[in-house]
């Protein structure tokens, strides 16, 4: 097979781990199968990099030396476990040094200027995948496997100048992509390539955003025509509901692209759904897997939703940390444009939408923000309506959570949304709101926040989701 393998940060965390990802990766190959490998920056190393950014923009050299210590013994420590060669070390050391000197350099000028730019910000969080794939690299090499380290940008994959969550030109990039790996691989060599990094067409550096490594992953996996792509992390799959809520939970074996979307806008931890997209767009399945428990499957998301007679919801998951804004005032019905005033507020205030809600009467219309967000969407909400003579009131909610039940299966079928309010119901739960999409894969409610685990119980067990189907 032709598979990219992704590993996530805590696949990468030291160098034990690394030293467990070069034997999956050189079994895999032993197998006579072709692959890239997608590597994340050690565990947490990011969000320190974030926080050096930021000491950096305030002056703080103290703080940026220590940092730049503690990093470079980091990633060395990481090197002497991960690597057992005397030479592959050394040469591995080398690299990271050079590295490291190239990063106190970005933050030094942080420093002198006061400034940090985006552009500066994607350029110091680069490192973190700088430094962990060519320790990734030198493990494999010590393992007797040939293989070549990368960046994002050297293997051809071109964005826009959105610094911090640049696009990918995705024309370009498959292109790119295709004609400098694919020699690559046919002489058996294994391509270690860093995630979440790309460049601008000019060469400047950029990063993907949340996902970011997820999105490299299936960009080069739509570039070479995978024939899978594996996203290594450390849970078997996906998985019925929350295993910290419902202990019986368990994993999906399969489910299609639009199923696996849904959960993830909803509170799974799952792919982000923009990293989704390459893959779904060329057909190529991806499989999300446990470093740590290689025997296990894991969960295939495919194109085609295959439903089996009884398996009509796959999982419920719940979102918290949102609030319920609720907008009414008896002057809205019948008047056109008050959802697009409504809808333009909040859009130009930058505040996302999760779900909406409306009465037939049109004289209230309810929907669900992302928590941190409610203080600036109901101050520009009253700004733009209140006053004029149709909209009486903005009420804000900020104790409430969105439960959702996602499954294929329930397209169709009669009675669906009567099972899931019924169990919900039986357990004294009041739904303050809820909508459905046309696609029917989807029923979302919301609740109070204290009801939204018992919710969640009541459906897992109501559509037996935790036994075999």
């Amino acid at each position: 097979m032709k598979l990219v393998m992704k590993f996530g940060g805590t696949s990468v965390a030291d160098g034990e781990r690394i030293r467990g990802v070069a034997k999956i990766v050189a079994d895999y190959a032993k197998k006579g199968n072709k692959m890239v490998v997608v590597v994340s920056a050690l565990n947490k190393t990011t969000d320190q990099l974030i926080e050096a950014s930021e000491r950096a923009r305030v002056g703080d050299e103290f703080f940026i030396h220590k940092f730049v210590h503690d990093i470079s013994e980091r990633h060395i420590a990481t090197i002497k476990k991960a690597i057992e060669n005397e030479f592959i070390q050394k040469n591995t050391v080398h690299m990271i040094q050079a590295s490291i000197a190239e990063l106190e350099k970005a933050l030094s000028g942080i420093t002198y200027l006061g400034d940090l730019s985006s552009k500066s910000m994607d350029y110091v969080l680069s490192f973190g995948e700088r430094l962990s794939t060519p320790i990734v690299w030198g493990a494999l090499t010590d393992m007797g496997l040939h293989a070549q380290h990368y960046t994002g940008k050297e293997v051809g994959i071109v964005t826009d100048s959105n610094f911090g969550d640049a696009k990918p030109l995705m024309n370009l990039t498959k292109h790119q992509v295709k004609e400098r790996l694919e020699p690559v691989l046919e002489k058996g060599i294994i391509p270690i390539v860093t995630g979440y990094i790309a460049a601008t067409q000019d060469g400047v550096t950029t990063t993907l955003g949340r996902g970011g490594s997820d999105y490299t992953a299936t960009l080069l996996g739509a570039s070479i025509n995978a024939d899978e792509i594996w996203i290594w992390t450390d849970v078997d799959g996906l998985l019925t509901a929350d295993p910290k809520i419902i202990p019986s939970a368990r994993v999906i074996p399969e489910l299609s692209f639009q199923e696996a979307i849904e959960m993830s806008l909803f509170g799974a931890k799952i792919m982000h759904p923009r990293a989704l997209e390459p893959a779904m767009e060329e057909g190529i399945p991806v499989r999300i897997r446990n470093t740590f428990n290689v025997g296990n499957a894991g969960s295939l998301i495919v194109k085609e939703q295959k439903v089996k007679p009884k398996d009509i919801a796959k999982a419920v998951t719940i979102f918290k940390n949102v609030a319920m804004i609720t907008v009414s005032g008896a002057g809205m019905a019948g008047v056109p444009g008050t959802a697009a005033k409504i809808f333009d507020a909040l859009g130009k205030s930058n505040v996302n939408l999760m779900m909406i809600s409306q009465s037939t009467s049109e004289s209230n219309i309810s929907f669900i923000i992302q928590r941190r967000f409610l203080d600036k969407a109901v101050n520009a909400l009253e700004i733009a309506l209140l006053g004029k003579g149709i909209v009486r009131e903005v009420v804000a909610e900020d104790d409430v959570c969105v439960v959702s039940v996602v499954g294929a299966g329930m397209k169709g079928t009669p009675g669906v949304a009567a099972r899931i309010f019924g169990a919900v119901a039986r357990k004294g739960v009041n739904i303050r709101m809820m909508a459905q999409g046309s696609s029917e894969l989807n029923v979302s409610f919301v609740v109070k926040e204290t009801d939204g685990e018992k919710a969640l119980r009541a459906i897992h067990e109501e559509f037996r989701l935790g036994k075999p189907s």
